[in-house]
């Protein structure tokens, strides 16, 4: 006779049922992979986000992550001693940690983003935990305003990258700083190569703010900054369930248990990405041609002779493309990233580098005959005048003696680094920086002759990526306060100053004759302003750019305006009937400006996605 008295089996069935539970969830959180998410976290040394990421790093180091993931903006204005400091710190997590950077290490780089990588080895990353490939890959924007870019390089590296990892059954997880959306100029060409490989989610930062979305099919996830507001400082766990296909986002504020955010499901089935309709127009006698197409960015202006167009690119190549053929005579590397215009001379290429050097490259098979270890890194456009070098670098401005090797002086009371090519006229050598001040110097000896700021002390305000408008008395520029200036060619004093109505920025141009110049504004506008003793608006055109913020120069040639937009697109206005009579999308990303041909009058340019576009005035 079984005596076993029902209940406790009841209460025997539930334990073993509550055991098997217990297993069951251990079992699947023993597959998940954990991440421990960093972003945004913008320490200066001194700072409260400081104390704070120390704080961070202790957490991390006690938590049971598998990674740790930092996902840009580790500082505020990507100096070398913030991204020291920050790495002295991050250097204390005791987990896998993978770096990228963001726009605040991007944009305003003291080294031109040469230190980041030379303090983490790289600027992207990729490994692979149980079946889950990680990979990360830095998004710019490169040293000027601008969209979001990922260089060409970058791109052919993801998709040859995710083609030998994933294999069958292994999943992704993408990281950027930017989400893949239309803060990237060449997201679509992202979203492409990722919709080929089982893409889990994307995940950035940037917005300070939590946020989920969709592109195309692929789930996006942004996720706090160190510093949320209100004393709210914590940073992001993310458990990837690969066998119940589950995804988990966990606010985690510093010393407090993390809150569950987002629970979603992944999804493997993509979509198609909408067909782009661009209704390109192009009248009059506007001859566009596409020349050239780089494996890499390029991000510098053009230099061009009678035979030869000189670019660089960002895998540090110094190129000359033949103008006859279409294909590159020659190429020169250097160590990091190139961001000036190859300077042309007569007998020699003047290559400004980011790894603090001007390297002589002889015209014809680009060897090098001479360097100069100077003051870079550069990232200014040099000018050429009767063979003498006008050179802005790192706190410093030279002259240089072409022909002969020979520095013939230096100006070195500036306290941050150029960046926009100098006018030089007459006796005078006109720039600006990125210390507030635009500067007068003496065309022979480098004196200062004056200095002007707009009365901010903030850099970020500076006229410091503008060519000016120069004129026998004058001196006109725009800046990032959105304000256009004129001021007296003598002394700097103030001629006049447009109060901010049409919202212009670093993007600037003047008529053949000197008495117009010619502004972007940030709605995609042209405007044309009086040289004169007032301002005086003459005439305005929408160039159909919308929302607008590139730097790129405005160029009047032969009786044509012509502009560019961080999109692509190029827009001519007949500079007689004000009409616009050009737009043309000539790729996704930001036009870096516009040069003549000095024997045939035709006009270059390139795009940051790495593309060369001749612009021909037909007869």
């Amino acid at each position: 006779m079984d005596e076993t008295n029902p209940i406790d089996t009841m209460k025997e069935k539930f334990r073993l049922m509550m055991v098997l539970a217990a297993a069951v969830v251990m079992a699947v959180a023993a597959q998940a992979q954990k991440f421990a998410i960093l972003s945004d976290i913008h320490v200066t040394p001194g700072n409260a986000n400081e104390a704070q990421l120390q704080l961070a790093v202790a957490e991390i180091n006690a938590c049971d992550a598998d990674a740790v993931l930092m996902t840009g903006d580790l500082t505020n204005e990507g100096s070398d001693e913030q991204l020291r400091n920050v790495k002295s710190i991050l250097d204390g997590i005791t987990k896998p940690l993978y770096v990228i950077p963001g726009n605040h290490e991007n944009n305003w780089s003291q080294s031109a983003c040469k230190t980041f990588v030379d303090l983490w080895g790289n600027d992207r990353f990729v490994f692979e935990v149980g079946r889950l490939v990680v990979v990360g890959m830095n998004c710019g924007p490169f040293m000027k305003m601008g969209d979001g870019h990922i260089k060409q390089e970058d791109l052919l590296w993801l998709d040859r990258t995710l083609k030998e990892r994933v294999k069958p059954g292994m999943r992704v997880l993408s990281v950027n700083h930017y989400p893949i959306l239309d803060d990237l100029d060449n997201y679509q060409a992202y979203v492409n190569i990722l919709k080929k490989y089982p893409v889990v989610t994307h995940q950035c930062g940037h917005y300070h703010a939590w946020k989920q979305y969709e592109t195309c099919g692929i789930s996006g996830l942004m996720v706090r900054a160190l510093d949320m507001g209100g004393g709210d400082y914590g940073y992001t766990l993310l458990d990837v369930d690969l066998e119940r296909n589950w995804i988990h986002v966990y606010n985690k504020p510093i010393g407090k248990d993390p809150e569950l955010k987002y629970a979603y499901k992944i999804n493997l089935d993509f979509d198609e990405l909408p067909a782009t309709q661009v209704a390109n127009q192009v009248t009059g006698n506007i001859v566009i041609n596409k020349v050239y197409a780089d494996n890499a960015s390029i991000f510098t202006r053009l230099g061009v002779d009678e035979q030869c167009i000189y670019f660089g690119n960002s895998l540090g190549e110094a190129k000359a493309l033949d103008k006859r053929t279409g294909q590159v005579k020659w190429q020169y590397k250097t160590d990091a990233m190139l961001f000036s215009r190859p300077a042309v001379d007569k007998r020699y290429v003047v290559v400004p580098t980011v790894d603090r050097r001007l390297v002589w490259l002889d015209k014809k098979n680009g060897r090098q005959v001479w360097q100069a270890e100077a003051n870079g890194p550069y990232v200014a456009d040099g000018v050429v005048a009767d063979g003498i070098l006008y050179q802005g670098g790192y706190k410093t401005f030279q002259a240089w003696d072409v022909k002969r090797h020979k520095l013939l002086w230096s100006y070195n009371d500036i306290n941050n680094y150029c960046q926009a090519a100098p006018v030089i006229d007459g006796g005078d050598v006109i720039f600006g920086a990125w210390d507030t001040y635009l500067r007068v110097l003496d065309r022979k000896t480098g004196s200062l002759r004056w200095q002007w700021n707009n009365g901010k002390n903030t850099n970020l305000y500076s006229p410091g990526n503008v060519v000016p408008v120069v004129t026998a008395d004058k001196v006109v520029i725009v800046a990032p306060d959105r304000v256009t200036t004129a001021l007296s060619r003598k002394d700097g004093s103030q001629v006049w100053r447009e109060k901010n109505d049409n919202k212009v920025r670093e993007s600037l141009g003047r008529s053949s004759d000197g008495r117009v110049a010619y502004a972007k504004t940030m709605d995609g506008e042209l405007v044309a302003m009086s040289t004169g003793d007032r301002y005086e608006l003459l005439w305005k055109g929408d160039a159909g750019f919308g929302y607008e913020h590139a730097p790129c120069i405005i160029l009047e040639h032969k009786g044509y305006i012509f502009m560019g937009s961080r999109r692509g697109m190029l827009a001519v206005f007949d500079a007689r009937t004000h009409q616009r009579v050009v737009s043309y999308k000539m790729g996704s990303s930001e036009v870096n400006g516009f040069e003549v041909d000095p024997t045939t009058g035709d006009i270059y340019c390139s795009l940051i996605e790495g593309s060369i576009y001749q612009l021909r005035i037909a007869d």
